[in-house]
């Protein structure tokens, strides 16, 4: 805990003499819990007392006491540090979180990680305030006005659009489950052997037309049509949960819970399984029609959310117990990871193989494939490429939009030909990721 500690030295914690510390404590909690990090009323009476049972001399003890009742996960400790600095009155982290709010001129980019637990500390505290707007009952401030001209910049929902998962605000991601809640994702039926009476058929159906002629009494007078019946495959999503794919996997469920509800989009049943250190059927929970109690069900029977990776043993564990229940006719599959797995090589490649040869269509969606310049050098990522038909980027919300076409056009690959060529060294010209 000691190695983790922040580099800023804390000043000593200046405390109010009408002795509301545990209310102060108690509006942490709740700026804490509007930035995304899940704080109940057992953990402000924890927290309260901490404080009061173990003391302070210094702000860092305080700091510190705080931490172990707030933060849990890791990727909590940059929005809890932002948070406390702001909350607890660090004048230079006031000015620098107002500056946040401020409209950003497109081409500047802070660092990825301390940017986005900034905006969401800022929109915590500050509750949506917009400090380039005064309010009604105040003056405009008589300062020096910066136009920009903004005419030809993207629309706040394009913006939204193209914006990567990881760095959306706790506002922006909200957006982003309503607009992925619109999303659809139809596929085309599959073309059989077995036919179906039609009145535009091109085939004749020699059965009824016979049938027919007994009320004619023998004579053909009309020839009975048919065609193809259609057949509408299953989709079958595999996510990874694990802690690098957290913020990614819970978007994209909720896409996916949006494509299991709808009727018309041509699916004859949605299944979904979740995966990290072990694999979860979700697919019960798939069908509520209220996402949040779908998602909250989901989260609470996969017990490894945001924990390690085991690839190949949970992909080995949907074929020996799973694939021949859900993979039949025709069935597509969306695999969703990073493909950062660091187990047997081997076994993943060969779990693939028989993924891909038991589906019709396997597509992997990987947001590493953000990057520009992304190149198979993991071990698990040169395992599994070889045994998919598509590789494509999940991101963002276009990336998810485009599925739609994917799905329908057997012959799109997205980037596995470019990879594939990398990984044979055929393209030396593309830059190493």
């Amino acid at each position: 805990m000691a190695a983790d500690a922040p580099e800023t030295r804390y000043a000593p914690l200046d405390l109010p003499e009408d002795g509301k510390l545990a209310q102060n404590i108690t509006h942490f909690a709740r700026a804490l819990r509007r930035a995304g990090l899940p704080i109940g009323p057992g953990r402000v009476l924890d927290a309260v007392r901490a404080v009061e049972v173990a003391g302070f001399t210094e702000r860092a003890d305080f700091y510190w006491t705080l931490h172990a009742c707030f933060v849990n996960r890791p990727e909590q400790r940059a929005v809890f540090d932002q948070v406390f600095r702001l909350f607890w009155r660090d004048p230079r982290y006031l000015d620098h979180m107002m500056s946040l709010l401020l409209p950003a001129v497109h081409g500047v980019q802070e660092e990825r990680a301390a940017a986005a637990a900034e905006k969401r500390a800022a929109e915590a505290l500050l509750d949506g305030a917009r400090p380039d707007l005064p309010k009604r009952s105040e003056a405009p401030p008589e300062e020096t006005e910066i136009e920009i001209d903004a005419s030809a910049t993207m629309s706040a929902e394009e913006r939204l659009r193209r914006l990567d998962f990881e760095l959306m605000s706790v506002t922006e991601v909200a957006e982003a489950k309503r607009m992925l809640a619109r999303l659809s994702l139809p596929v085309r039926p599959l073309v059989t052997r077995r036919a179906m009476a039609a009145q535009g058929g091109r085939q004749i159906d020699m059965r009824r037309s016979l049938r027919g002629s007994l009320r004619q009494g023998g004579e053909i007078t009309r020839l009975a049509l048919k065609k193809p019946r259609p057949r509408w495959p299953n989709l079958v999503v595999l996510c990874d949960i694990s802690g690098s794919m957290s913020q990614y996997s819970r978007l994209v469920l909720h896409f996916i819970h949006a494509v299991a509800n709808r009727r018309g989009q041509g699916w004859a049943r949605v299944h979904g399984f979740t995966f990290g250190t072990r694999l979860t059927n979700i697919t019960r929970h798939l069908r509520t029609r209220d996402v949040d109690a779908a998602l909250a069900a989901a989260g609470a029977e996969a017990q490894d959310w945001s924990g390690g990776t085991r690839i190949g043993a949970c992909l080995g564990d949907f074929n020996r117990d799973w694939s021949r229940r859900v993979l039949g006719q025709g069935a597509v599959v969306l695999l969703i990871t990073d493909g950062l797995d660091r187990d047997d090589a081997g076994l993943l490649a060969a779990q693939m193989e028989r993924l891909h040869l038991s589906c019709r269509r396997l597509i992997w969606l990987n947001p590493l494939l953000r990057w520009e310049g992304f190149a198979p050098k993991a071990q698990g990522i040169r395992a599994m490429l070889p045994h998919c038909d598509a590789f494509r980027a999940a991101h963002s919300i276009t990336s998810l939009e485009a599925l739609g076409a994917v799905i329908s056009d057997p012959g799109d690959g997205g980037e596995k030909d470019r990879l594939m060529a990398l990984m044979a060294g055929t393209d030396r010209r593309s830059p190493a990721f």
